[in-house]
């Protein structure tokens, strides 16, 4: 018997091998598109002329190759790798400047960034940077956050206990040794499970990209477990694992403190996706300089060198079908005026509920393949910002380039579940846990920028029924109860801010404002106020639903791309992208940016030598 699966298994690699690495179609990385660091442009009038093109009629190109639905980086990123094998895209943001969860705003002479905190994996020679740095043309530049890069930090304040989290393979877990003494087998069993769990995320890929046959006989016969030890631990919780493997209440707290990052509770979080967070950070955070709006800003100039546009103010209501069930276009309402673009394929980046429940006719969402996907996928957690704008420098207020996250203890899944199940007024009193960084600290332009200043931005998550009735109000009206309410938030928050910082007093703030569930469904389009789209708990990880949902659907000429397809955040939604763009270029570009590193750093070794 063990014979046979291991011939099958070694045919099956074969057969995933050849498909893997065939490469028939166009390479966007096949030239080095790096330039010389051009002067940074801080003129906000400047940058909006390029983020903020607003739709007209006029703008559209003609002869489209494709249309993408949404400019968060899973949409902006595929039309760059588009734009750099001559695609002609046009991109459409129905918000009123580009980027999605990259985008930055301005209050009262403070900007803020709404998504981007710290993003890993940036070292030079890796894949992901050096991915980054064509899709940009080498004028994105990142900073290093201090080492440690997060601090966690648990209990009230009679009984604070402060964890401060190194990168490094090796300093990770030295460091963790030193705040717990004795339990040296349990981070060393931590750690190899979280290296080797991440290690089989390239099945992952190779599900959404192989044929839909082979797919199914790997989910099907289980070899995919036997094949990746990611799908061997996805129906594993995060919870069950470091229970097995320490007693330490609070160092299984520091284990699992991180799950803020994807959106749900260790108990219903997997095992796998928790891997790749922290693995992702292993070898340090960066921030990038000048903001995230940096990021949209050089992406936007490659899609348009290539024809295409990014048009903002540009809500699509429905994308457009044929009587054989291709789509063929979209409908962008322009005031009460519906007007039709037509592209050879649409893609989208607006999420997989928004794509199939509001886009699609509705004798098309009734379709059985529909309405599987969907049955497989629930929405994720609805999410809450606070935004401060403060008088001083970051030396003046104690801020540096690192994160907090506060804890109100260690029993993370009962607090959050209380937190997220009680009433909206007791809630608002007791929030569990709080992420807390300062872009301005993380970046080296802002004193230069915003002289005497300084902003924080704090995250946790809040329940979407506890705002929803509020959801049809005027976004900057929407009643005496609904700002009542945001206060109750911002003064339980605030106070646990101003006791970790000590030197941010109210007569500090300038500035400060809340943004709830209903707010993200109005400026990011989130159906359900989430932050992280779908739902990262343990069934998304099932190799049947990694299978099923690929950037194909059932519907010829619309694919689907971003975080929904791949895994939430930064590099989540880019490897969407990517895992896209190998289905509709027909070639292997996870494979292609490998290949670009190894390429990347043999060119600078050659050049360091001469």
């Amino acid at each position: 018997m063990w014979v046979s699966v291991a011939i099958i298994c070694v045919a099956l690699v074969i057969f995933i091998l050849k498909y893997v690495f065939s490469t028939p179609g166009p390479n966007p990385f096949e030239t080095d598109t790096r330039e010389p660091l051009k002067k940074m442009v801080h003129d906000r009038k400047v940058k909006n002329k390029v983020l903020k093109q607003g739709f007209v009629e006029s703008k559209v190109p003609d002869n489209l190759d494709a249309i993408i639905i949404g400019s968060g980086i899973g949409g902006l990123g595929l039309a760059v790798l588009l734009a750099k094998v001559g695609k002609k895209v046009l991109v459409l943001e129905q918000h009123d400047r580009a980027g999605g969860c990259c985008h930055t705003f301005t209050e009262k002479g403070f900007e803020f960034d709404v998504g981007i905190h710290y993003i890993g994996d940036l070292l030079d020679h890796k894949p992901f940077r050096c991915m980054l740095d064509q899709m940009t043309n080498g004028q994105l530049q990142w900073e290093p956050l201090e080492n440690p890069f997060d601090h966690v930090v648990l209990g009230p304040p009679e009984n604070r206990r402060r964890y401060p989290i190194y990168s490094g393979r090796t300093c990770f877990p030295e460091e963790l040794k030193k705040c717990f003494p004795g339990e040296e087998k349990a981070i060393d069993e931590y750690m190899k499970l979280v290296k080797k769990t991440g290690r089989g995320i390239w099945l992952l890929a190779v599900l959404k990209l192989c044929p839909v046959p082979l797919a199914k006989f790997l989910v099907y016969t289980g070899l995919a477990k036997r094949l990746s030890f990611f799908f061997k631990m996805a129906s594993r919780s995060l919870t069950e694992v470091v229970n097995e493997l320490t007693e330490n209440k609070d160092l299984r707290a520091v284990f699992t403190y991180i799950f803020g990052t994807y959106g749900n509770m260790p108990k219903d979080a997997s095992f796998a996706m928790h891997s790749l967070l922290v693995t992702h950070y292993l070898n340090g955070a960066w921030y990038p300089k000048g903001g995230a709006s940096e990021i949209a800003y050089h992406m936007i100039p490659i899609i348009e060198k290539a024809g295409g546009a990014v048009l903002v103010r540009a809500p699509v209501n429905r994308i457009l079908f044929n009587d054989a069930k291709e789509a063929y276009g979209v409908s962008v309402m322009k005031g009460q005026e519906e007007i039709h673009i037509r592209a050879p394929m649409v893609i989208s980046n607006a999420g997989i509920f928004n794509t199939y429940q509001k886009l699609l006719p509705k004798e098309l969402q009734c379709m059985p393949a529909i309405q599987k996907q969907l049955s497989m996928m629930k929405n994720g957690e609805g999410g809450l910002s606070i935004f401060l704008g403060l008088e001083g420098t970051k030396e003046d207020l104690g801020l540096k380039a690192d994160n907090y996250w506060i804890f109100t203890e260690n029993n993370f899944d009962e607090l959050v579940s209380d937190y997220l199940n009680g009433k909206k007024e007791d809630s608002a009193t007791k929030v569990p846990l709080l992420f807390v960084a300062s872009p301005s600290a993380k970046d080296s332009t802002w004193e230069e920028r915003s002289p005497g200043k300084s902003t924080l931005s704090l995250v946790s998550f809040a329940n979407y029924k506890w705002f929803e009735e509020w959801k049809d109000g005027k976004v900057s009206n929407r009643g005496p109860d609904y700002k009542e309410l945001k206060q109750i938030f911002i003064d339980s928050i605030l106070e646990v801010v101003m006791d970790v910082f000590p030197k941010i007093t109210r007569d500090k703030i300038e500035y400060i404002d809340a943004g709830t569930p209903i707010t993200n469904t109005h400026y990011i389009g989130a159906p359900k106020g989430e932050i992280y789209g779908a739902d990262h708990g343990v069934a998304r990880f099932s190799a049947e639903l990694s299978a099923t949902v690929r950037p194909q659907t059932p519907l010829k000429n619309l694919y689907l791309t971003g975080q929904d397809v791949f895994v939430c955040g930064f590099a989540g939604a880019l490897a969407g992208a990517l895992t896209c763009g190998s289905v509709i270029l027909s070639r292997n570009l996870h494979l292609d940016a490998i290949a670009l590193a190894k390429k990347t750093k043999f060119v600078n070794n050659k050049m360091k030598v001469e």
